[in-house]
């Protein structure tokens, strides 16, 4: 971190430059041509659809021969990054708590054939709805969640998933590193509420919150509706009582199927909450309930006895849903073992708040243009990654600044209520107030280039796609997108 930014920041204006200086120090190679990148991409007028078009903007003063010299051959340090964004303020809810969203959004690169690290990405509603796997690069991402009715969110990391990753395993060191930069940064104390992780079906949430115990986290996940969890074993003089011939005790207890309701019993927590959005939220939670793990896949190699990981059930169903569908319930499991009704409520509300990061991806996508470049080498992505992140957060940071630039046919709205795309159509009047670590250029002539009429001689390589899995068997299509499957007993 710049020395210029040892004390805190007394006013919008000094936190935005300060975050700026620290991160124009964390480009270690072509500081200056990244850095007028990311002020392009901030400062253009729309959406980003071509990363060369950049180059034509007015605060970025070099050739687009720079500009994608910077993202090829420029350097990033991206651990001091990733402290940097660690140690501006975060957004909280109302008792204080820090509510950290986790999920993957795919780069989709089809015909990148000359493009290395490239795996096969889930996607959905491409066609006519189908479940479709297009080569690409996946990234987990990390954001930091905020409260009322509000599209904002605080990036905090990024990894791009490499071929045979196993998803688990990174988002478990992911998290970790995450967790300990924020108690490294003060914004975790002893004492504080712990920190809660939301995380989306695709995700093994028990198995991360085994992984994940040892920290001051809770992890909330969504799963399907087929799924079957066991209740906690009877104690051995219970077990006698009702066997007096004896008998080895059992490791679980009575199964609970999701899908049948006779196997329920009644919920140790239930609400209804009143919702302008959804109606009447009926919530019900069942206290320590576990899955049954079985000896494969990953837990082939855990030593001993497998764990009994027990957590809190909750089954939630709405009235209505906004677009008018037909709602179904929403089962989660939440690592706390048990929980009270009020406790029960914040738990579903923060999942909510979960959609928040596809506003995000809409967000970096459609406007920032993350996707738009046709980048070659995996490396020169996460560069692009990174610059999207830290523009993403010059924006947040811009918001009580910011002027509402609205369109004729927009409705005038607060400037607490500016969304981060209308945050970031004043951004260039802004930036006059704000300084420019960067250099003004040098000036120089471009390159001989390659001979008239000579042929390349040095063809890029061709690389497969990634079609192992991190078990070592090939990738097969999920067992949950067919029909007629029988419910998942196991873990």
């Amino acid at each position: 971190m710049s020395l210029s930014c040892v004390r805190v920041p007394q006013d919008a204006i000094a936190q935005l430059s300060c975050f700026r200086a620290d991160f124009y120090d964390s480009l270690t190679g072509r500081a200056d041509a990244l850095f007028e990148l990311t002020d392009a991409l901030l400062c253009a007028d729309g959406p980003v659809k071509t990363l060369v078009g950049l180059a034509l903007e007015p605060e970025h003063r070099r050739g687009h021969g720079a500009l994608y010299g910077g993202l090829n051959r420029g350097r990033i340090e991206f651990a001091r990054l990733r402290r940097v964004l660690s140690s501006v303020p975060l957004p909280r809810t109302g008792d204080g708590r820090l509510v950290l969203a986790v999920d993957v959004s795919p780069w989709l690169r089809p015909d990148a054939v000359t493009s290395d690290a490239r795996s096969f990405c889930h996607t959905y509603g491409r066609g006519e709805n189908k479940h479709l796997m297009i080569p690409g690069w996946p990234c987990s991402w990390i954001v930091a969640l905020e409260t009322g009715r509000s599209s904002w969110t605080a990036p905090l990391d990024a990894v791009r998933l490499r071929p045979g990753d196993d998803l688990a395993a990174v988002t478990a060191a992911q998290v970790r590193d995450l967790v300990e930069r924020l108690i490294a940064a003060g914004q975790w104390h002893v004492g504080d509420p712990l920190i809660w992780i939301v995380l989306d079906a695709g995700y093994d949430v028990m198995r991360l919150a085994w992984l994940l115990s040892d920290l001051p986290v809770e992890l909330l996940g969504r799963l399907r509706s087929d799924r079957v969890m066991r209740r906690p074993a009877p104690s051995r003089e219970e077990y006698y009582r009702a066997h007096p011939r004896g008998g080895h005790p059992p490791r679980h207890g009575s199964e609970f199927i999701f899908k049948d309701a006779r196997t329920w019993g009644a919920p140790d927590s239930e609400t209804k909450t009143v919702t302008t959005r959804y109606g009447t939220a009926h919530a019900q939670g069942w206290d320590r309930l576990h899955p049954e793990l079985q000896q494969r896949s990953a837990w082939r190699d855990h030593p001993g006895s497998l764990p009994i990981i027990e957590g809190t059930v909750i089954r939630l169903q709405v009235d209505h849903l906004p677009s008018g569908g037909d709602p179904k319930p929403l089962w989660l499991w939440w690592s706390q073992p048990t929980a009270t009704g009020a406790e029960t409520d914040l738990a579903w509300q923060a999942f909510l708040r979960r959609f928040d990061i596809e506003h995000f991806f809409r967000m970096i996508k459609q406007t920032l243009g993350w996707t738009a470049p046709k980048l070659r080498d995996p490396e020169a992505a996460d560069n692009w990654t990174w610059l999207i992140i830290t523009a993403y957060t010059q924006l947040r940071l811009a918001r009580t600044l910011a002027i509402d630039l609205r369109r004729p046919w927009e409705r005038p709205v607060p400037s607490n209520r500016l969304t981060p795309a209308r945050v970031r159509r004043g951004f260039r009047h802004l930036r006059a107030k704000i300084p420019t670590p960067a250099g003004v250029p040098k000036p120089s002539r471009p390159g001989p280039g390659r001979p008239l009429g000579s042929k390349n001689r040095h063809p890029a390589e061709r690389y497969d796609v990634g079609l192992l899995l991190v078990t070592g068997e090939l990738h097969r299509r999920p067992t949950h997108h067919k029909t007629g499957t029988k419910p998942r007993r196991t873990g």
